[in-house]
């Protein structure tokens, strides 16, 4: 069984590039079977979420080509099929093909999808959309499978009772071929949208609005191929710059976005910790000596969800007691042991709220990722601790990001891949 070994303690320097946005990429290789004919898409993360969506993609009989961070998807010869349940449960953003083929198809037979186990992830509002839109859904309780299936989409008003990043992507899909005019009240306004709603515009889309609370859509008969970029990954920009705070000696982060990025600025600040910003990225250094604060993860622009279990660990090394709220998920806490066990001073409150009392000195253990971003924390925990740290379930880590070993072994960190019983 693989798994990552990392001895602790070791100072980091030199360069670290950001990849392309897992959850914007996720969404935009789908977005492409709107089109008719080969589209191509720039700065893909080389993750194992791209690789499954891949064999969705192909399942679909959907070329499929890949060269280096370059996608080249042609969906020319494209048939509907039922994606069958062992690939809809090994990624979360499998429900994107929802929209996608309701929109092209008016039928899609479709499994839950999978992902993270971070708590109850339930699709409603996505399906909800798609009954305002007029598709009939029939779920069968069994295996979870669901037919949905429209005559027509005929564009509505669609408010969503969360702004849900999967639930307004998906509406975006499916109302892109409607009839008439579409409009997503309470819409997310996360970076990704933009970059997906960009993209669906230059394939013939007609849409306004993206990055606000308030999305318009007007409906069109035919989409045509279109070349796109995936933005740069905010959430491991985010870590890399919590390993700096800890670990760095100038330590730059290639290609981080300010703007994209600024909850987290913003409580570096109040912390007391420096980072310079130029036109290449952000190089920042470790602070020996930084404030505890409050932190409360909210819906963009507030402080990212994905980006709170990867903070916890910062705040074991602050000079005090900080108060976290996790208010996205309700289970992105199960990291929380595996930190105390390596000496974190944490009172889990309950599933959502933590006390985190600094400063504390983190040493090296066996520990499991139950989960992408539980994962990215502990392999920040293991960078930071005495003696060595070895992580098994690393499959989750590896769903979200990009060649994370080469990239820290490259700065100085002492990481690596083992094969362990």
């Amino acid at each position: 069984m693989k798994k990552i070994k990392i001895v602790g303690g070791k100072k980091l320097s030199g360069e670290i590039t950001i990849g392309g946005a897992k959850n914007s990429a996720v969404a935009l290789m789908p977005a492409s079977l709107l089109a008719d004919g080969p589209c191509e898409i720039k700065n893909v993360p080389d993750i194992s979420d791209r690789d499954a969506l891949f064999e969705i993609i192909r399942l679909l009989d959907v070329k499929v080509e890949i060269e280096k961070d370059v996608v080249r998807i042609d969906s020319t010869n494209m048939n509907n099929k039922l994606i069958p349940e062992d690939l809809s449960h090994k990624l979360r953003a499998s429900y994107y093909f929802i929209g996608v083929l309701l929109a092209k198809y008016k039928y899609v037979e479709v499994f839950f999808p999978g992902g993270c186990n971070i708590g109850s992830r339930p699709i409603n509002l996505h399906l909800s959309g798609f009954e305002a839109l007029g598709a009939t859904i029939t779920h069968c309780e069994e295996n979870h499978k669901y037919i949905i299936k429209a005559d027509e989409l005929i564009g509505t008003t669609i408010n969503l009772g969360f702004a849900s990043v999967g639930a307004t992507i998906n509406i975006m899909f499916a109302a892109t071929k409607a009839k008439g005019i579409t409009i997503i009240k309470n819409a997310a306004k996360e970076p990704e949208i933009i970059n997906i709603a960009d993209y669906l515009n230059l394939m013939g889309a007609k849409i306004k609005g993206a990055g606000t609370s308030e999305i318009i859509i007007e409906g069109v008969k035919k989409m045509h191929a279109a070349n796109i970029s995936v933005l740069p990954d905010r959430i491991e920009a985010g870590t890399y710059v919590l390993i700096g705070a800890l670990l760095g000696e100038n330590l730059r982060i290639v290609d981080f976005e300010a703007k994209t990025n600024e909850a987290l600025l913003s409580k570096l600040k109040d912390m007391g910790i420096k980072y310079h910003i130029d036109e290449k990225g952000l190089i920042i250094s470790k602070t020996d000596n930084f404030k505890p604060i409050n932190i409360k993860t909210l819906v963009y622009p507030g402080f990212p969800t994905d980006l709170g279990q990867p903070m916890t660990v910062l705040l074991t090394q602050a000079n005090g007691k900080s108060y976290f709220e996790e208010t996205i998920w309700e289970n992105r806490m199960q990291h929380i042991p595996y930190l105390t066990d390596m000496g974190a001073n944490i009172e889990l409150v309950d599933n959502n709220h933590l006390i985190i009392t600094g400063k504390t000195k983190l040493k090296g253990g066996r520990v499991n990722a139950t989960d992408l971003r539980g994962g990215g924390a502990l392999v920040v925990a293991g960078l930071i601790a005495e003696g060595t740290t070895i992580i098994s379930d690393i499959e989750h880590i590896l769903r979200g990001y990009e060649k994370i070993i080469s990239k820290l072994k490259k700065i100085g960190a002492q990481i690596e891949f083992i094969e362990e019983d």
